[in-house]
């Protein structure tokens, strides 16, 4: 018998590693981003700087003297002289006119919010003849500059006995923030499911009904934004007031302002005027801090579905 022969064992050579060459241009392009994101951060911190230094030496100029204001405008103040917004508001009235823009803006804010809202739910959720007509006048009305409707609307105003009133001015500000409310409000409700309001209605809810119990809810967060928009704009307008509302028992922050830094009993009274000013500044910013996360929730809510 022959013995098998064991066959010849083969030895396998085991592929050598291959080693990654770096992509080409992979550092550079690392060092260009943090360049770039070193360069961005730069301008994001001189932006905040020139903004937030006027505000930092206004609140600091209000409780400073007069003499402290013009010798040292830099400085610290010596000590806090509260007597300045005391005077401010007692003396130059701004009690009376911080009372009356309240008044004004808070009504104008609500009557906005309200119609434009409707406004835009019907031209969002709605089609009927002249939906996109009705869109587009609306659209209009954000580029018509309001220099060229004040003297008509001096006379209009004047015929229907609304000057120098402050239902007459609420009503202004309803109109002149009606068109960018009803645009920004409109692409909002188009961003909303309208399924929720299908489901509403065949559980018997009337129109009137799902919009106030479930649209107008689920729209909170573009309503803050626009309504905070509309508080900065309402609250900081000098134009409309000035021209149909000259008797001084009605004016707003903004009119006194100007009426404190050219009134002769307060010539010279820098102090006074710096502690008005903060006075008007402080509800808006304190406005946008409280509802910062609102506003850029309703800025971003549509742009990913």
């Amino acid at each position: 018998m022959k013995a098998t022969e064991n066959p010849p064992v083969v030895a396998v050579k085991e592929p050598a590693p291959v080693s990654k060459a770096p992509a080409p241009g992979g550092k550079e392009k690392s060092s260009e981003g943090k360049t770039l994101n070193v360069f961005s951060h730069g301008v994001l911190i001189i932006w905040a700087i020139l903004v937030v230094m006027p505000l930092l030496w206004a609140v600091m100029s209000s409780f400073k003297s007069d003499d402290s204001i013009l010798s040292t405008p830099w400085a610290l103040p010596d000590k806090l002289h509260f007597d300045n917004w005391s005077r401010a508001w007692s003396q130059a009235h701004m009690s009376d006119y911080f009372f009356n823009t309240i008044i004004v803006v808070g009504g104008s804010l609500i009557g906005t919010l309200l119609l434009g809202s409707m406004a835009a739910y019907v031209l969002a959720r709605f089609d009927f003849p002249g939906n996109r007509f009705i869109y587009y006048l609306f659209i209009g009305g954000m580029s018509f500059p309001i220099i060229l409707a004040l003297v008509p609307l001096f006379f209009v105003m004047n015929n229907m006995g609304l000057l120098n009133t402050r239902h007459g001015l609420i009503m202004v500000y309803i109109a002149y923030s009606l068109p960018f409310t009803v645009f920004f409000l409109t692409s909002f409700f188009r961003t909303l499911p309208g399924s929720v309001a299908e489901a509403a209605m065949i559980d018997g809810a009337s129109h009137t009904r799902t919009f106030f119990q479930v649209m107008l809810p689920m729209a909170k967060p573009g309503l803050i934004s626009v309504g905070i928009f509309n508080f900065l704009g309402q609250w900081n307008q000098y134009m409309l007031p000035t021209v149909l509302n000259t008797d001084p028992k009605y004016r707003v922050l903004s009119q006194g302002l100007v009426e404190l830094a050219n009134s002769r009993g307060y010539k010279g009274d820098w102090s006074g005027l710096f502690a008005g000013l903060v006075m008007a500044m402080l509800p808006v910013l304190a406005a946008y801090i409280i509802f910062q996360r609102q506003v850029v929730a309703g800025l971003t809510a549509g742009a990913v579905k």
